[in-house]
């Protein structure tokens, strides 16, 4: 098997060689554009990573002045309702909701000078709250009723549950 003597003849000699040649162009052209869209994108990569850096930071110090703002407020947060509520009064045989809603207010009454207090200071003082509503005494239909603290919740609100018992 021979190659065909190609390299006598000078159109087929020109052929290769400008294929050489244009394939040696081309391969410049790519390398330029290549190493331009290369350059271009590291630039782009570098300008969105320090952005990014820049972000963070400020993510940072937003996230460390709302936290300085949050422990702020909690400290200056003030008792603004109280909700107090009766249970098991059915026991007792009790069917006057306008007497149940009376001792609710006038449980409320005894609180009332707990409104716009510091809510630390409330709570720091829960004992004397509970012991305030616990010796309240309630006539309710001629018998008399004590009331005893179940759940109690401060926060902006304190929510207290009483249940009442006969007084003995």
């Amino acid at each position: 098997m021979r190659i065909p003597p190609l390299y006598r003849q000078p159109n087929w000699q020109r052929f290769f060689a400008g294929a050489a040649v244009g394939g040696c162009i081309s391969w410049l052209i790519f390398l330029f554009m290549f190493g331009t869209m290369q350059e271009r994108s590291g630039y782009l990569l570098e300008k969105q990573a320090e952005d990014i850096r820049k972000l963070k930071d400020k993510i940072e110090i937003w996230q460390e002045d709302y936290q300085e703002l949050n422990k702020k407020n909690e400290e200056l947060l003030t008792i603004q309702e109280i909700e107090v509520k009766l249970i098991e009064f059915e026991k007792y045989n009790i069917t006057d909701r306008q007497s149940i809603f009376n001792t609710e207010e006038a449980v409320k009454e005894d609180l009332k000078t707990l409104l716009a207090k510091d809510l630390g200071t409330v709570y720091k003082n829960r004992d004397l709250v509970k012991k305030t509503v616990e010796n309240k005494i309630i006539n309710i239909n001629g018998k008399r009723y004590k009331l005893v603290v179940r759940e109690m919740f401060f926060y902006t609100t304190i929510s207290i549950e009483a249940e009442l018992k006969l007084a003995g």
